[in-house]
């Protein structure tokens, strides 16, 4: 998974800095109109609160929260097969729909939040509903009842859950999602409303504040992964989530705890309403002719925002002119006294339309990521099965948790970032006498390579697997654990380069008024990746279904599938990417090697 911080970074902050520095220029509309026009009074914000004195409840909630959530996220797989039984098909579904909800989750979290409840209240009821569904696992965990018996180790025989039993634990799953879309585009937003970024010494916190988020969520991570993982395998399940139900706990109360002492922002309004506002203005005039543009003014005011300059101005583009429309003033009527528009769902600004337009431009390079998300989508399901069958011993009595595969990715991305940034970037800089890096274009090309290499590498390792477990008549292969060391590697390597050059590339293109969208946009490509990963795994079973029933996925054993011919299907969609993306999509990104080229190419 990618790391959530770099994501939730994304989400909310530039907007919410912006917001704070115009809060001095919002007015109240004085005119109104009938129907869905109306405006609102905007709140000023009172600087009597906040500060540094909220970290601790801030920073302290957010570690005992992120170390809930990973330790389930990292293990998912595996509880899901050791304690319901579900197999190989079943079991990817769910984990694949369960990641894409979280991840579509916080699109509403984020709307909620900006446009009614507020980030507090998002981000406590989203706590809230995490708690509840972390507790209803861990009692499932605990009462035999509440899930089905184990499987005959000796037969490998499995008695499937009952519909009730899979109804509680979707139900928790649903619960956690919640959480999911309430917390993610909430938590380090709220951090920054607690800091005035208009004095030096705000911006310095602010700086402080993320250098301890950072650590904060490192820790946490490690903790995870490692300790809580081997407990949930090795020791208990049923303490094993416990552990991370109590932070949950501790986290509320910890949040609540520092509650008169925050900074509260309003509400203001979300940026989804524009973009919406705009496809309404230019359908109510899709009757007008786009050719007659060039004889109508369009409306264009300048902003009341004081962060607002010439160089932050998006400019008048000719792509996508049908757009134009809901900017166009076709009649003076459509104007206030002051020169405002009556009603945003008519009439738009130019900076609405152009905002509208930047976000279009991005879907070509953006549905190129997925391909590179569904491949690090494969190891969070697939890949821990896999583990599963093979010796994960490295004593009689001690042995490796399957979800602790997931580390060696994280530490191949941490590797090649140190790699990249303290040494190939300062010895580029001092040899060439500038800043080199690689470009955008290069990051996502080697990101689709990467993939497809992580692929074909996963493919001939499970042919391998298999072949040594049915030359053995074993479940588990005799075979090292460190044979799939490379496929999670590459799959790290790919995040490297194509996750962070589509979060790379969604910060630049839209305006610094979008970034809360571009977090999300972010977050719905990992989504659409999950959701994908599903529909590709069942078409694969219901196409390669024989008449015996068996098939290339499905079941509980690996050794009766044919996973690695599914590897090359998913490879050879990474070939398709790679053209569509050097033939079509590659033109929508820079290519120069350093900063100064990529700054002039995107001025162009």
């Amino acid at each position: 998974m990618i790391k959530e911080n770099e994501m939730e970074k994304l989400s909310g902050v530039k907007r919410e800095e912006k917001m704070r520095v115009s809060d001095e220029g919002l007015k109240r509309e004085n005119e109104m109109e009938k129907g869905q026009c109306s405006s609102q009074e905007q709140p000023s914000l009172q600087r009597n609160a906040g500060g540094w004195k909220t970290m601790p409840y801030i920073i302290g909630n957010e570690t005992c929260e992120k170390l809930a959530s990973m330790s389930l996220i990292a293990n998912i797989t595996v509880f899901l097969r050791s304690k319901y039984n579900l197999d190989g098909l079943y079991l990817v579904n769910v984990v694949s729909i369960w990641f894409g909800t979280c991840n579509f989750a916080p699109l509403a979290g984020a709307f909620v939040s900006d446009s009614y409840f507020g980030k507090f209240w998002t981000l406590l009821l989203g706590s809230f509903s995490s708690f509840l569904g972390m507790g209803i696992l861990t009692l499932a965990a605990g009462i035999k009842h509440l899930r089905p018996p184990p499987c005959n180790e000796r037969t490998g025989d499995c008695t499937k859950a009952q519909p009730w039993q899979l109804g509680i634990l979707f139900f928790a799953l649903g619960l956690l999602a919640v959480g999911a879309g309430g917390i993610r585009p909430c938590n380090i937003a709220f951090g920054v409303d607690q800091f005035d970024v208009t004095t030096s010494q705000g911006r310095r916190e602010l700086e402080s504040f993320y250098d301890w988020y950072y650590l904060s969520f490192t820790i946490a991570l490690f903790v995870a992964f490692t300790v809580v993982v081997y407990i949930q395998t090795n020791v208990s399940w049923v303490i094993g989530l416990a552990i991370p139900t109590g932070f949950l706990a501790i986290s509320i109360l910890v949040f609540l705890a520092g509650a008169h002492i925050y900074n509260y922002v309003k509400p203001q309004g979300s940026v989804y309403t524009d973009l919406v506002k705009v496809v309404v203005a230019a359908y109510r005039k899709r009757r007008f002719s786009v050719g007659s543009l060039g004889q109508y003014s369009l409306y264009d005011p300048i902003s009341d925002d004081e962060s607002e300059t010439p160089m932050t101005r998006l400019p008048h583009t000719e792509r996508y002119l049908c757009l134009d429309k809901a900017a166009v003033i076709i009649d003076a009527s459509e104007l206030n006294s002051q020169g405002k528009s009556r009603c945003g769902w008519k009439l738009c600004s130019v900076q609405q339309v152009e905002g509208l337009k930047r976000l279009l431009g991005i879907f070509p390079v953006w549905f190129s990521g997925i391909t590179c998300f569904i491949v690090m989508d494969q190891q969070n399901t697939f890949g821990i099965l896999q583990a599963m069958q093979l010796n994960r011993k490295i004593t009689p009595k001690l042995e490796i948790p399957a979800g602790l595969m997931g580390v060696t990715s994280m530490l191949a991305l941490s590797v090649w970032i140190t790699f990249y940034e303290q040494l190939l970037i300062p010895v580029s800089r001092i040899m060439a006498n500038k800043e080199v890096r690689i470009s955008l274009r290069q990051k996502m090309r080697t990101g689709i390579v990467m993939s497809i290499l992580c692929m074909l590498v996963a493919g001939v390792t499970e042919h391998k697997r298999r072949e040594v477990a049915l030359r053995y008549r074993s479940f588990v292969a005799p075979m090292s654990l460190a044979w799939l060391l490379p496929q999670f590697i590459l799959s790290g390597l790919t995040e490297a380069f194509s996750a962070i050059a589509v979060m790379e590339f969604l910060n630049k293109k839209l305006p610094q008024s979008m970034r809360t969208v571009a977090g999300s946009i972010f977050f719905l490509s990992i989504s659409s990746a999950s959701y994908l990963s599903s529909v590709i795994v069942n078409i694969v079973h219901h196409a390669t279904k024989k008449n015996d029933g068996s098939a290339w996925l499905g079941g509980h054993d690996l050794n009766r599938n044919k996973l690695d011919y599914y590897y090359y299907i998913i490879a050879a969609l990474g070939v398709v990417n790679f053209i569509y993306f050097t033939a079509f999509a590659s033109r929508d990104l820079p290519s120069g090697s350093s900063v100064g080229d990529e700054e002039a190419e995107e001025v162009q």
